[in-house]
């Protein structure tokens, strides 16, 4: 089955409503209103879902928020629900980011019950996976996101609103890329894993690539046979750059 490349921006902590409001207006009005061979997704901070939400109305521009809480309500100072971030607008939600792994010390168990929140909303959940520089030098990469994948993999909900993204920790916001041979290896090692989690729905499950995608790497990684887009972070603040990504998907430039 032909998988749609997903071209995802993560925003996140950066954006004020002006200034998020003209970069989607920007973006509006590069991406137009045709038909394109690739699905466009953005992922602002969570202040600024309800007004992207409204000046999205109408665009195929798709929105996410960047994390959710597992409980639906409750007493949980400071949280949001996927719930509340679907009322607001998002239709996807980023769980597992390194940065949320790392910085908020979330274990697979956790995040997998935030896909299980996410799926249960009705959201789509983009589950991210990655190594870090002191794994990939011990070759433990394989070991270490097949090990990610299977624990935070959710137990309930429809496979069919799942994505996955590798995102190598030590390439996020450095300019550093594996090796093309590299990412297909893990992306198509990554397929196989979740084939035997969910079995044949991994056909055309998406496998995003995160880690320094720029409109310079953007078409060779994804030309890769199983890299189906790209989790982006810093060139989605700049619509030109983030736009020229997508323009990289495969058919976009035939």
């Amino acid at each position: 089955m032909l998988r749609r490349p997903l071209i995802a921006g993560n925003w996140k902590m950066n954006g004020l409503k002006a200034e998020g409001l003209a970069l989607v207006d920007r973006l509006l009005a590069l991406r137009g209103r045709g038909p394109t061979p690739f699905d466009l997704l953005i992922c602002p901070p969570a202040t600024l879902l309800d007004p992207i939400a409204s000046r999205l109305a109408g665009s195929p521009v798709q929105l996410g928020a960047q994390d959710c809480h597992v409980g639906v309500a409750g007493a949980h100072t400071g949280d949001l629900s996927a719930t509340m971030l679907k009322d607001a607008g998002a239709g996807h939600i980023i769980v597992g980011h390194s940065e949320r792994r790392a910085n908020h010390h979330e274990s697979d168990d956790l995040i997998r019950q935030k896909a299980e929140a996410a799926l249960a909303a009705g959201l789509t959940a983009i589950l991210c996976v990655g190594e870090t520089e002191a794994e990939r030098a011990s070759g433990q990469t394989m070991a270490v996101v097949d090990r990610q994948l299977r624990g935070s993999w959710p137990a309930t909900g429809p496979a069919a609103r799942m994505v996955l993204a590798y995102e190598p920790v030590w390439a996020i916001g450095s300019g550093r890329v594996p090796s093309l041979a590299d990412v297909q290896e893990v992306h198509e090692g990554l397929r196989q894993a979740v084939s035997t989690v969910i079995g044949d729905a991994a056909v055309p499950l998406r496998i995003l690539y995160g880690g320094s995608m720029k409109p310079a790497n953007a078409r060779d990684l994804l030309a890769l046979p199983d890299v189906d887009g790209g989790l982006i972070g810093g060139a989605s603040l700049d619509a030109q750059s983030f736009w020229a990504i997508a323009l990289a998907s495969p058919g976009a430039h035939a």
